[in-house]
């Protein structure tokens, strides 16, 4: 009887294995991304990786397969990979706790070492999982002229389960329950399913459940202290890691790495001192005017928590109409709750913000694009094609302003992209916020001058907006951006190799 239920599980135990093997790839991607993001790059080595350990996983089960031909053998092995499986989270809390030092301590070595560490921890689980699929069929094969049948049986019945493994995740565990939990979920179901084949030794993986229970149970409370303050609210979303801040009077939103501010909000005073601040300048960027110019129209792409838009609200009033994209609801959520979202009093829309522009935008005075994920950037928000985009729905005059991070010396992001809108517009010129390591690259569909913008900057008078004036004036290095012959476009687009060639020039100090 035990022999029979251990025979009827093997196709299960197939398909779970599937389905662990997928969600596991998606929960490793989840667990460094607040430490490492999630760009090309982090992609591409997570999953080279899990093919290796799967290809390594098929040439093991099948020597072990014909040398121990025997039911037993395969379930000891998924015990052992969910039991494994179990304890990542807590096993990876500590290396990447120790990654965080290492960026703080600029150590490319340490860093690239816990990189490693945390891959490395799925080595073990994966390619125990890989042994499935061979040992299974070598077990089922009653007869060689049906061995492409079993096989066939096998592998789909496998491949079933990692589409299930990767939809789960995606669309269900990790925004409801979040990472850890969604890893241990999947390693529990193969040690329960083990478990059960494995009868008569269950106490022993009746121990293997209660210690990945225990593991879940035990984690460390939250997923990565922030930097500096104390923290406030922590959530996983489907798109970000969120983390809100408190230090002093001053509310910051992190995302993800956490190493930039998204928004802020400061209860003394409405200024930011930092680039939303300038963010308020970009309808001064026209030709010489005879009195101050105020837009009626501005649409935010990456609305955030709303820190610009509700600036703008207070400095031009209702005459304004507002728009805010933000393809993360959750972050418009903790906008509302920490960061008076509300005062904007803008329309707000939840939607990628080229779709948005593709499909449902009206012309706007001003747009203003403060999309990207720091410290990667959507390539799709950075070409030729996109900018042709936000200026075909520019009212006549109308100005696009950019925010682009940068280094203290590195400006060559801030170039990048000044380059690619300057094929598209007439004139592009930026302005350096002086406290935040940020340029704001503001493109006008008109040609116009840094006289005639400095002369704009003066008329300024609306609140907030005239103490921006004043700042760019004494301290933004307002300066036409000279033409670097760089164009991003669709088909091309190297924003993830720029990027990380500017984090390791800044890791190396070169």
């Amino acid at each position: 009887m035990l022999i029979g239920l251990s025979r009827r599980l093997l196709l299960p135990l197939v398909f779970v294995s599937g389905m662990a093997s997928l969600g596991v790839e998606f929960g490793a991607s989840r667990l460094l991304a607040p430490y490492f993001g999630t760009s090309l790059y982090v992609w591409g080595v997570l999953i080279g990786l899990i093919l290796v350990y799967l290809s390594a996983g098929y040439v093991i089960g099948g020597r072990l397969a014909d040398r121990y031909p025997r039911d037993d053998v395969l379930y000891q092995i998924t015990a052992w990979a969910g039991l494994w499986i179990g304890v990542i989270p807590l096993a990876s809390y500590p290396i990447l706790l120790a990654s965080q030092q290492g960026f703080r301590e600029l150590s490319v070595g340490l860093v690239a070492g816990t990189l490693l560490a945390v891959v490395l921890l799925f080595a073990v689980p994966v390619t125990l999982l890989g042994c499935v699929s061979p040992f299974a069929i070598r077990l089922l094969l009653k007869d060689v002229a049906t061995g492409g049948n079993t096989a066939g049986r096998v592998y789909a019945l496998s491949t079933v389960g990692s589409i299930l493994g990767t939809f789960l995740p995606v669309f269900w565990f990790i925004p409801t329950y979040g990472t850890r939990p969604t890893i241990v979920a999947f390693g529990l179901a193969l040690v329960v399913i083990s478990g059960l084949a494995l009868w008569p030794r269950r106490r022993l993986y009746a121990s293997f459940a209660v210690a990945v229970i225990l593991a879940w149970i035990f984690l460390p409370a939250g997923i990565k202290p922030p930097e500096v303050g104390t923290l406030i609210y922590e959530k996983e979303s489907a798109y970000n890691y969120i983390q809100v801040v408190q230090a002093g009077t001053t509310t910051e939103l992190i995302l993800n790495e956490g190493e930039a501010v998204h928004s802020v909000y400061d209860s003394n005073t409405n200024l930011t001192h930092g680039y939303w601040d300038y963010l308020l300048l970009a309808d001064a960027f026209r030709p010489a005017q005879s009195a101050p110019a105020s837009p009626r129209s501005a649409a935010f792409l990456g609305l955030a928590a709303g820190t610009g838009a509700r600036q703008y609200r207070l400095a031009f009033g209702d005459q304004i109409d507002i728009t805010g994209v933000e393809i993360d609801p959750d972050i418009l959520a903790v906008g509302h709750r920490y960061f008076h979202l509300d005062d904007a009093r803008a329309h707000e829309v939840v939607a990628d913000a080229r779709y948005w522009l593709d499909t449902q935008a009206s012309h706007y005075d001003v747009v203003v694009l403060d999309a990207y994920r720091q410290p990667y950037i959507p390539f799709h928000l950075t070409t030729r094609e996109f900018f042709q985009q936000v200026k075909a729905h520019l009212n006549p005059g109308g100005v696009i302003a950019v925010n682009v991070g940068r280094t203290a010396t590195d400006y060559r992001l801030v170039d990048a992209l000044a380059s690619t809108m300057a094929a598209v517009f007439p004139s592009v010129m930026l302005l350096d916020d002086p406290n935040y390591t940020n340029t704001v690259v503001y493109a006008s569909t008109q040609a116009v001058t840094v006289d005639d913008v400095s002369h704009n900057l003066r008329l300024v008078s609306a609140p907030l907006a005239v103490d921006a004036a004043a700042s760019a004036l004494d301290e933004g290095k307002l300066r036409m951006s000279p033409y670097h012959g760089q164009v991003y476009t669709d088909d091309l687009a190297p924003i993830e190799q720029l990027i990380d060639e500017i984090i390791f020039s800044y890791l190396t100090n070169h």
